[in-house]
């Protein structure tokens, strides 16, 4: 079968119900059998907040349907629901703002099931609360898979978010239903390699200057993604084998063509500002293997400087003994908006025989 149009996935949000009919059992956040990944904020284990694209929530449950409870700060969110690994055909919540339980599957076979809940949006959407799920009466959550063992944290922008990827190629690029991380060149990358992945990015930011008031090196150690706060992220809970970092293509909008910044840097300028974010990302995990991406939007273009300078910084951390870090650029295609899911795959295809020669995975 063919997977589902996101008109047709939409539907889903028609699902939402005030709970199961009859007598349900109630798993609540907290509970040990649920798994969870990213730079999720459990300051309340009883209301977990999910804010950064990407973000999962996971596990295996026994009886024949589930439902997800959510709590939603704007109404803007959209998560994908994958039932026992069918991931061609993800049912999608667009979440309402406030409480709401949302009917994912029911009338399975009895038995053992797996789900798996992720984000398809990011920060700038809002923060979402998980409010745990509902199972038939008398069914229960079961062992969860295993984790991966192999872990990758990407550091990037919309590109790496998803923005845009899940529209027809003459559609809009703005719209939150067509945004998907879960298609993105970065998740389609870890799942290639078996990595558990996450997913700092927020669409529209640079390393210099952003089409807001702050950058990725005032973000890039938030526990919550929405917007600049003073959430402190604590990186010793998770460190990577492989840290990716996929920024500048703002940059190179905003000063080159915006002429935001005034006056505009100095190639020197530029390439120090990228080496220094890179260093704190290495000094945050010293083992870590470093891939500096760029691409595939017109930062890669054949008469574009950045990627110049990308490398620059590469090698100058290579001469000062750093001999973990690499750079692999995306070819740009001609193609001027976010790229469609046809160029993420392809865009992962190389990092991940890239990452898999480097790593020896």
């Amino acid at each position: 079968m063919k997977p589902l149009t996101s008109s047709l996935m939409l539907v889903l949000a028609g699902l939402a119900h005030a709970g199961l009919a009859g007598a349900a059992t109630q798993i609540a956040p907290d509970h040990r059998q649920l798994r969870y990944t990213g730079r999720v904020d459990f300051s309340n284990p009883a209301a977990p907040v999910l804010t950064w694209p990407g973000s999962e929530i996971g596990g295996a449950f026994t009886g024949t349907s589930l439902a997800v409870k959510l709590d939603d700060q704007h109404g803007r969110n959209f998560f994908n629901v994958f039932i026992d690994g069918d991931t061609k055909r993800p049912l999608i919540i667009q979440a309402d703002k406030g409480r709401k339980t949302y009917l994912v599957a029911n009338g399975l076979a009895p038995g053992r099931h797996r789900f798996l809940v992720t984000k398809r949006t990011e920060g700038e959407e809002g923060a979402t609360v998980f409010l745990g799920l509902e199972l038939d009466d008398r069914a229960g959550l079961a062992e969860p898979p295993p984790r991966p063992k192999r872990r990758i944290e990407f550091f990037g922008d919309s590109i790496t978010s998803g923005m845009g990827n899940e529209s027809p190629d003459d559609g809009p690029d703005h719209l939150g239903k067509d945004k998907n991380n879960y298609r993105s060149y970065a998740a389609i990358t870890a799942r290639s390699l078996e990595a558990e992945a996450h997913f700092t990015s927020q669409s529209g930011i640079g390393v210099m200057v952003s089409w807001f008031p702050f950058t990725m090196p005032e973000f890039y150690d938030q526990l919550n993604a929405v917007g600049n706060n003073e959430s402190s992220w604590d990186f010793s809970r998770w460190t990577p084998d492989v840290v990716v970092v996929n920024l500048m293509q703002n940059d190179k909008w905003l000063i080159d063509r915006e002429r935001r910044l005034q006056p505009a840097p100095t190639e020197g300028q530029r390439i120090d500002a990228y080496q220094a974010f890179v260093k704190r990302v290495r000094s945050l995990y010293p083992q870590a293997y470093i891939v500096c991406a760029l691409g595939s939007m017109d930062a890669t273009a054949p008469d574009s400087r950045w990627p110049g300078y990308v490398k620059a910084a590469v090698e100058r951390m290579r001469k000062e003994g750093d001999a973990r870090i690499d750079h692999v650029f995306f070819d740009y295609t001609s193609y001027g908006p976010h790229p469609r899911v046809k160029h993420h795959e392809a865009n992962a295809a190389r990092l991940t025989a890239f990452i898999r020669k480097k790593m020896a995975w």
